[in-house]
């Protein structure tokens, strides 16, 4: 039996976002628990593993999907890239240019997606942007000719729901006057405009992107919304040359856009219907779902299973497979609670061996241990078949490696799920397992077979924690860098 170390601390104040992060420290508990594990289970078969990925691929639903279990930047879009490759379509059904999803081609070329889903380097895949997402027209022309500069075609590969809504420059504008309004309340958005663009959607005065087909009326209902974003905030420029300038140039986009807008409802279920395979991708992650994440430090829609329903239109009972992917460790982006964080020369570590900043806006990303109760948590709301577990090769270089495995409170007592109240997570203390660290370079691994004793002991203490398995394993950035388990 190997025998793993269990390690409390207490994240009081690593939680609270006021709190300047000089002022926070951890502290070692005073009874040190000592855990069993499992013996690491015998490793498969060369031949085996070289078998798996087919197997693996080829039993996946006829609409499968790949969402975030964490805070998002978890890469997702590699997983989706991927398997891309066995679906004839890729969509997405929330969320907006708020995503970054970094993905690689054959070539090894690195392409930062927003809006575009990520199957878009399959040139049999077809693209669908969904009801649920909000859209920014210039950042989505930016893509898209990004991409044809790159020898990527889009022309009759990517459709654009014409329920989604539009995301205004403005929006934009009014994101960021809203976080200087909340000052060290704020929330830390990408300041992309995701959330006024949402509450436009459920004020119900938004406008959407089949409104670009009825100019006549476009004027009128994008005076309505201007006219509320001046009157709620004293420092947002409106007037009439704005509002002539803003039509004219939405002329133009509707223009340019026309070829890409579809009753997208009816083109997923047709495809349903014809047993085409579908492949959905979400944006962010589910903690940060408007109503499952840390709120109020979430995004504006529902990066959960829920979402793909809502955001595409099609039937629960349609949904198969769903992978969760998840770090093997954790960061987020912003303020926010984030229990397992590690603050100073530990979290700077992970920070730069991950390469841990933000592919839409560049930040720093807070890192942290593998939030063990968070994930179960994450696997409950969405019910995954299967896990990606990825960037397993950051942790190559350390003596040990940690899980967070359960919270407590002061007195012991044991916190049975992930909490939603902020406070509560303020107080709460971590315990730890400490696992032993590999020390070797498994970037150029491709067999689960040829990963070191202690890596594949970490995979597995995972999966036995959790309850769900984990089929995929990422040890570099490349598309070929995933193992099969």
């Amino acid at each position: 039996m190997n025998s793993i170390s269990s390690i409390t601390f207490d994240s009081h104040a690593i939680c609270n976002p006021h709190r300047p992060f000089s002022s926070r420290r951890f502290h070692l508990a005073r009874n040190l628990v000592v855990c069993s594990a499992k013996p690491v289970a015998p490793p498969p078969t060369k031949l085996a593993a070289a078998d798996t990925s087919a197997a693996r691929i080829g039993s996946l639903s006829q609409v499968s999907g790949v969402l975030g279990c964490q805070w998002g930047d978890e890469g997702k879009g590699k997983l989706v890239d991927v398997l891309a490759q066995h679906f004839e379509i890729v969509a997405r059904c929330q969320g907006g240019a708020n995503a970054g999803h970094t993905i690689y081609n054959a070539e090894g070329k690195k392409f930062a997606l927003h809006l575009v889903p990520s199957g878009i380097l399959n040139e049999d895949t077809l693209c669908v942007i969904g009801n649920g997402v909000v859209v920014h027209l210039p950042g989505l022309f930016k893509e898209i000719d990004g991409l044809e500069s790159s020898g990527v075609s889009c022309q009759g590969r990517i459709l654009i729901s014409d329920r989604a809504h539009l995301l205004f420059d403005f929006h934009q504008v009014v994101d960021g006057l809203r976080e200087t309004e909340l000052a060290k309340s704020f929330i830390g958005t990408t300041k992309r405009g995701i959330g006024p663009c949402y509450s436009s959607k459920v004020n119900r005065n938004g406008i959407r992107v089949g409104d670009l087909r009825r100019m006549d009326t476009f004027p009128q209902k994008l005076d309505v919304i201007l006219s509320d974003a001046a009157l709620r905030f004293k420092d947002f420029n409106y007037g009439p040359d704005v509002l002539r300038e803003e039509v004219e140039k939405y002329k133009r986009y509707a223009e340019r856009l026309e070829p890409f807008i579809a009753d997208t409802v009816h083109v997923m279920n047709e495809a349903i219907t014809q047993k085409r395979k579908i492949l959905v991708e979400g944006g962010q992650a589910t903690m940060l779902d408007i109503d499952f994440g840390t709120y109020p430090f979430v995004t504006s829609s529902s990066p959960s299973a829920g979402g793909i329903c809502t955001g595409l239109g099609i039937a629960p009972r349609v949904i198969g497979d769903l992978i969760g992917v998840v770090k093997a460790y954790t960061t987020r982006v912003g303020s926010g609670p984030f229990p397992t964080e590690i603050l100073g020369s530990g979290g700077d570590l992970l920070r730069f061996a991950g390469q841990e900043f933000g592919t839409t806006t560049g930040r720093p990303r807070r890192c942290g241990w593998l939030d063990i109760v968070a994930l179960k948590y994450s696997c409950q709301i969405n019910g995954f078949s299967s896990l990606n577990l990825t960037k397993l090769d950051v942790l190559s270089d350390l003596d040990e490696i940690q899980l967070g495995i359960s919270y407590k409170l002061d007195d012991g007592t044991l916190i049975k799920s992930f909490p939603s109240d902020l406070r509560l997570l303020e107080q709460l203390k971590v315990e730890y397992e400490v696992l032993p660290g590999w020390k070797s370079n498994i970037s150029s691994v491709r067999n689960y077979s040829d990963l070191p004793k202690a890596a594949r002991q970490y995979v597995e203490r995972v999966e036995e924690l959790v309850g769900v398995p984990i089929h995929y394993i990422g040890v570099g950035p490349g598309r070929d860098a995933l193992i099969y388990k």
